[in-house]
């Protein structure tokens, strides 16, 4: 009888144990997809954002216009892309596309004392700024929630009930290399 308790209580610590692992794993995978949520939120704050940057970069830019309409072509196809966690590649690189137009506009601009000047313009640049800023922390707190899952995913004995349920890890969102590289503002001129 006192075996049979033994074995009961063995089987409840496993069962409990188990149920723990299979717990932790799926509330850190929904941590990742949230964190890349958040990082979709703050993109989109973005891309509401470009076109009344656009707008009043327009007046005073002509010799611009292609890069204005590139800007406005990239927005469009990424704000075309479901939030699917399965098209973050994708909207990543579009995004850093995106980001380095933004770049070159914003190197533009100095070359336009009145548009420099401008208060809209200085409004929306200071809010432009701040959005970035939030989609930077978006991007850590993203990498630390992969991080988590990546852990949960590769270590023993979570890493047995990962691959029975089929729970798979995601890449860190890093810089690409053209990124790493110090930035020439003479580039964006030409």
């Amino acid at each position: 009888m006192s075996l049979t308790i033994v074995y009961a209580i063995i089987g409840l610590v496993v069962v409990f144990g188990a149920y723990n692992i299979y717990s932790s794993l799926i509330q850190k995978k929904n941590k990742v997809q949230e964190a890349f949520a958040s990082i979709d939120v703050q993109l989109k704050k973005r891309y509401d954002l470009l076109p009344n940057i656009l707008t009043i970069a327009q007046k005073y830019m002509e010799h611009e216009r292609g890069l204005l309409e590139e800007v406005t072509k990239l927005r469009t196809q990424v704000m075309g892309l479901s939030s699917n966690f399965n098209n973050i590649d994708k909207k990543i690189a579009l995004d850093g596309e995106l980001a380095k137009k933004m770049g070159q506009i914003m190197v533009a601009v100095e070359n336009y004392p009145q548009l420099k000047a401008d208060q809209t313009m200085i409004t929306a640049m200071q809010t432009y700024n701040e959005v970035e800023e939030h989609i930077s922390a978006a991007r850590r707190f993203y990498n630390s929630a992969v991080l988590e899952l990546k852990n949960a995913v590769e270590i023993f004995p979570s890493s047995m009930f990962a691959a029975m349920l089929n729970i798979k890890s995601t890449d860190f969102f890093k810089a690409e290399e053209k990124e790493r590289k110090a930035v020439n503002a003479a580039d964006f001129l030409k």
